[in-house]
C-alpha cells in the first residue's frame, strides 16, 4: 500500500515491478489510516508508513521491518500556525495543539525544529491532541493531553485556546516567512526531513530472501524515472516544485534512497523522538532496516 505520486507512479501503473515479485496494490482513501492497520494489524505485506510511527512500532516490538525507500520529505516550517498573536519565544507555559497523535512525524520535526532553532523548552509546552496514537501501546509524556470532546484545534487556535497548532489549516504559520525559513536550513544545515519511508512483515521478509532488495530497486527505479523528467511536468504539484527547489540549492539527487546519503536525517530524527519521549533508548540505524538493503543507494 502507497499513495500515488511522482516518485511512485511507474509502480502503480505497471511500469516498473520488483524482480521474481508483483505488488497488488490496495489504494486506502486516508493513507495515515492505512499506518495505523499495519502496526495494529499487520493488515499488509509492504506498505508506506511515517518513519516515527515506524520507530514507535518497532520499540513496542511490532514484526515489521523498514527498507531505506524515503518516499515523502518536507520542510515543516510552516506547519505550526497561530492566529496571529502568538510568538515562538511565547509558547513556554502555553497550549499548543497537534493533529492527531504526539508521535505524528510532521509534529516530531515541528517540536525539533522549535527546540534547535528557536530554544523552545518543550518540557513548558502543553501539547494537545486531537486524536491517539497509532501504536496504542505507547503512552506520552504528562505534558501531552487530550483536547476536549468536541474541540476543534482549528476553532481553539482561532479563539486564542492554543497559543498555535501543528498540522491544522490557519491563517498565519507561526515561524515568519516559513517557506524560506525551511530552505535555508537545508542550506545552511542540510536539514532536509524524511516523513515516510517503507515497511515489510517480518515474516514475508524471512520466507524471501530476496524480497527487501528487489523491492527496494523497484521504488528506486520508479523515483529515478520520477527524478529524470522532474524538470519538464508541464502541471508541476507543491511537492514537484518543493523537489525541483531542492535539487537546484543541492545539485543532488532531491530524493535519494539508502542508509547512507540519509543518515544525517536518520540519526535526528531518532535524536528528536528519544528527547520528545517517544523512544525509552535509542536503537541502533542498522537494526532499523532489512540487513541486505544496508548498503544499497538509489
Amino acid at each position: 500500500m502507497t499513495r500515488t505520486q511522482g516518485n511512485n507512479l511507474a509502480l502503480k501503473d505497471g511500469a516498473v515491478t520488483p524482480r521474481g515479485f508483483a505488488f497488488d496494490f490496495e489504494e486506502v482513501p486516508v493513507l495515515v489510516d492505512a499506518f495505523r492497520r499495519m502496526v495494529r494489524t499487520l493488515e499488509f505485506d509492504v506498505t508506506e508508513m511515517a518513519f516515527t510511527t515506524y520507530l514507535c512500532a518497532k520499540a513496542h516490538g511490532k514484526a515489521i521491518t523498514a527498507l531505506p525507500v524515503f518516499l515523502v520529505r518536507g520542510f515543516h516550517h510552516g506547519a505550526i500556525v497561530h492566529n496571529g498573536a502568538s510568538a515562538v519565544s511565547g509558547l513556554e507555559g502555553r497550549q499548543v495543539g497537534v493533529n492527531r497523535g504526539y508521535t505524528v512525524t510532521t509534529g516530531v520535526w515541528v517540536r525539533g525544529i522549535l527546540q534547535d532553532y528557536y530554544g523552545v523548552d518543550l518540557d513548558k509546552v502543553t501539547w494537545v491532541l486531537s486524536g491517539d496514537e497509532h501504536v496504542a501501546e505507547y503512552r506520552p509524556p504528562a505534558n501531552v493531553v487530550r483536547m476536549v470532546r468536541g474541540g476543534d484545534l482549528a476553532t481553539m487556535v482561532a479563539a486564542g485556546e492554543l497559543a498555535a497548532a501543528i498540522g491544522v489549516s490557519g491563517p498565519v504559520p507561526l515561524i515568519p516567512d516559513a517557506r524560506e525559513a525551511g530552505f535555508a536550513a537545508l542550506r545552511q544545515d542540510g536539514l532536509y526531513p524524511i516523513n515516510h519511508l517503507v515497511v515489510v512483515r517480518d515474516e514475508l521478509l524471512a520466507r524471501h530472501p530476496g524480497l527487501a532488495g528487489a523491492v527496494f530497486e523497484a521504488f528506486a527505479e520508479a523515483k529515478r524515472r520520477y527524478v529524470a523528467r522532474l524538470g519538464s511536468i508541464e502541471d508541476p504539484t507543491p511537492a514537484d516544485l518543493m523537489y525541483r527547489r531542492v535539487g537546484e540549492i543541492t545539485g543532488a539527487d532531491p530524493l535519494p534512497y539508502g542508509v547512507a546519503p540519509n543518515r544525517a536525517m536518520i540519526d535526528l530524527l531518532i535524536d528528536h523522538a528519544v528527547r520528545q519521549r517517544i523512544l525509552d533508548r535509542r536503537p541502533a540505524v542498522e537494526d532499523l532496516f532489512a540487513p541486505d538493503t544496508l548498503d544499497l543507494t538509489a
